[in-house]
């Protein structure tokens, strides 16, 4: 069908569809703010998201600790993204669909978007390490599995295997972003906030943010049979892997699909 019938057979004057187009303005309209914040708005922001991961984890550990179900586990564990969702904080693996878009759409600048990544990654990892503190001082029942959880992730060598666990870690988290942003439903929004909890925790998937909590608290205790050094060896792939697997697995065909609306966007922010 060419591009002049997809107009006029829609309701808006648009050469992607209805529904397409009403994803794509929220995504540019909120990209198009997150991207104009402050540092201080970035930071505290990026401080929040990692708090609240960190309540995910505590609830993951807990079931995990009791029942040794991963997947009950990775079910408890989306209430940190339910947090996420609820509390309009910030996840640096969040940043990818939203703010990539908005920057193609030339409603923002890239120095904006390295602003943003650069910002909520270090205030992501600097609440999650406190809150993993607070975790870990309250719950000492919780330290052997921490340990067992945090080992599983800072000692795994890179390998085929790591490497594709943290580029699918990258394209669930933001294939939940683009579901999240295809809904105007709240219960939609939360659906897809449990199933990428599910999929990320439940099946041990390679994520920069929420395995630096693991391996964090399990650090804290005193006991792991690792050091920071290894988490950063570890967290070194693992970012990298989440970032291609975001934006070369979700983002950039999301990108293609919306070609000609993205270039109407160019065309009106250089005009105004």
């Amino acid at each position: 069908m060419s591009k002049t019938s997809q107009r006029e057979l829609g309701q808006s004057d648009s050469p992607i569809e209805d529904e397409l187009e009403g994803a794509f303005q929220r995504m540019v309209g909120e990209g198009t703010q997150r991207l104009h914040r402050s540092w201080r708005e970035v930071l505290v922001t990026g401080f929040f998201g990692g708090t609240e991961v960190a309540v995910g984890v505590l609830a993951y550990l807990s079931v995990l600790a009791a029942t040794h179900n991963q997947l009950l586990a990775g079910l408890a564990f989306s209430i940190g993204f339910l947090a996420l969702l609820l509390g309009r904080s910030e996840l640096f693996t969040e940043g990818f669909l939203v703010p990539v878009t908005t920057v193609v759409a030339k409603r923002a600048s890239i120095g904006q978007l390295l602003k943003l990544w650069s910002g909520t990654l270090i205030a992501n990892l600097a609440g999650g390490w406190l809150i993993m503190w607070l975790i870990m001082t309250a719950y000492p029942k919780l330290h052997a599995q921490t340990i067992e959880s945090g080992t599983h992730f800072a000692t795994a060598p890179l390998s085929a295997e790591t490497v594709t666990l943290s580029l699918l870690g990258g394209m669930v988290i933001t294939l939940m972003t683009r579901m999240q942003h295809g809904t105007d439903s709240t219960f939609g929004k939360i659906a897809a906030a449990v199933a990428g909890g599910f999929l990320l925790a439940g099946l041990q998937m390679f994520h920069s943010i929420l395995d630096s909590l693991l391996i964090f608290g399990a650090l804290i205790t005193g006991a792991a049979p690792f050091g920071y050094w290894d988490w950063l060896s570890w967290f070194g792939y693992t970012a990298v892997g989440n970032v291609v697997g975001g934006l070369l697995l979700v983002t950039l065909l999301r990108v293609l699909r919306s070609k000609d609306r993205l270039e109407e966007e160019r065309q009106d922010a250089e005009a105004s």
